[in-house]
């Protein structure tokens, strides 16, 4: 590992794991129970990235104003938590990728804007223990595309802006890598395509996980590099 950049802060869904499937399967189901329209998964795909209350605002006709809101949004939550594992798993080479850039001596963070709950027992199910530190939408922290959760994820790590980077899927991670302060790698196997990110300001995108090793490392060697100048 080059010195300079030493801290990995990823979003989860779409980023780390394919989580899309047990998502729409638990939009239906809460949906389903209120005589709501139901969708597929390309279309649940386009609803996330805001957290759990903003995917049931737009799965829901009317939104907030349906009057049982809370309630679907409750028994989506239910039950996400009991088949959040059914059909996620990780992307292909993202296990690897994890092992070896801890093992380079890395630190590593996810912040989801999905429910804190679910993020820490994702992370603990799938990542550990090259994960330790997780956070996600709650209360106490104002969720992407603030940066309150990335700072909470750099004063767990022990870590700053100069020594993070943040890797994401979406428009809603760029924006957050940017009012964070740090350098942001895009992947385009998620959520949003490739030209979608670029048209939302991507400055560096991975197809696949061996170009975001190579971005990862070249932003650490100019990080360095850049910390040496006179």
């Amino acid at each position: 590992m080059q010195s300079g950049i030493d801290t990995m802060i990823f979003d989860l869904d779409g980023t780390l794991l394919n989580t899309l499937t047990d998502l729409t399967n638990s939009v239906n189901y809460a949906l389903e129970k209120y005589q709501l329209p139901t969708y597929c998964e390309d279309e649940v795909c386009q609803m996330v990235g805001n957290g759990v209350t903003r995917l049931m605002e737009r799965a829901i006709p009317g939104g907030r104003s349906f009057e049982k809101f809370d309630d679907c949004l409750r028994d989506f939550k239910k039950h996400y938590e009991i088949h959040k594992k059914d059909f996620t798993k990780p992307f292909p080479g993202i296990l690897d990728f994890l092992k070896e850039a801890k093992e380079s001596g890395f630190q590593l963070a996810v912040v989801s804007n999905k429910f804190d709950l679910a993020v820490k027992g994702l992370c603990r199910d799938f990542f550990a223990p090259y994960i330790t530190t997780a956070i996600g939408e709650s209360p106490k922290v104002a969720p992407k595309p603030a940066p309150d959760t990335v700072y909470k994820a750099m004063e767990e790590l022990h870590s700053s802006q100069k020594q993070c980077i943040y890797i994401g899927d979406s428009d809603v991670d760029i924006v957050t890598a940017k009012n964070a302060g740090i350098p942001c790698i895009s992947v385009s196997w998620g959520f949003r395509s490739r030209q979608f990110l670029k048209l939302h300001g991507a400055a560096a995108i991975a197809d696949n996980v061996e170009e975001l090793k190579r971005l990862i490392y070249s932003s650490s060697s100019t990080s360095n590099s850049s910390s040496s100048s006179p």
